[in-house]
């Protein structure tokens, strides 16, 4: 994003986009407030760093499940009142069930950004490839996608499953990734879902 850092050189988007995981028009059932009091809510999934967001909606909101909303300053529509981050933990079950359809819709619709990662993956350290995170790719397979894509970079999720034998699910295997990277708080390398720790 072009805005997303600010003159400290603090990375801080000021807008990004969110797919809506779960959508509560009453609030959260375990508020005790009389209806009339409680906020509509929904749960989303950062597009740009697949944090997990809560959401407090406008009166006005008219969302779904699976809509792209935007949040921040130059949000198109005022329907979002405030975000904030929460843990994998605080999901509901609904958006817990709906995780993995948006994250595969997200890495559907930035190919080019999950293609990338296979073309520019670096070593990690002396033993362990950024590849090597990846569910299912192991030295061998490593190996024959840093070859092949030195020869020429990878265009698609198709192209490299066309060129590197034994990787026939591409798209697949990013996702997986993203799902262990977002689940698991304690993982040592995060490279697609942001790490607070980082």
């Amino acid at each position: 994003m072009s805005d997303s850092e600010n003159g400290n050189g603090d990375s801080d988007a000021t807008t990004r986009e969110a797919v809506v995981l779960d959508y509560l028009p009453h609030g959260r059932p375990d508020d005790n407030r009389p209806q009339y009091q409680k906020d509509a809510l929904a749960y989303a999934v950062a597009v740009d760093d697949f944090s997990l967001l809560e959401l407090t909606l406008t009166d006005e909101a008219d969302i779904g499940i699976v809509d792209r909303v935007t949040i921040g300053d130059d949000a198109d529509d005022a329907i979002i009142e405030s975000a904030r981050e929460i843990e994998y933990e605080d999901l509901s079950n609904s958006a817990v069930s709906e995780l993995e359809y948006a994250v595969e819709a997200i890495v559907e619709a930035e190919e080019d950004r999950f293609v990338d990662f296979y073309n520019d993956a670096q070593p990690i350290t002396l033993r362990l490839h950024q590849l090597n995170l990846l569910p299912g790719i192991g030295k061998k397979l490593r190996n024959k996608i840093i070859d092949k894509r030195k020869r020429q970079p990878y265009e698609s999720f198709e192209d490299l499953s066309d060129r590197v034998g034994g990787l026939h699910r591409p798209k697949e295997v990013i996702v997986e990734r993203v799902l262990e990277e977002i689940r698991d708080d304690d993982l040592k390398y995060k490279t697609f879902a942001r790490d607070d720790e980082a």
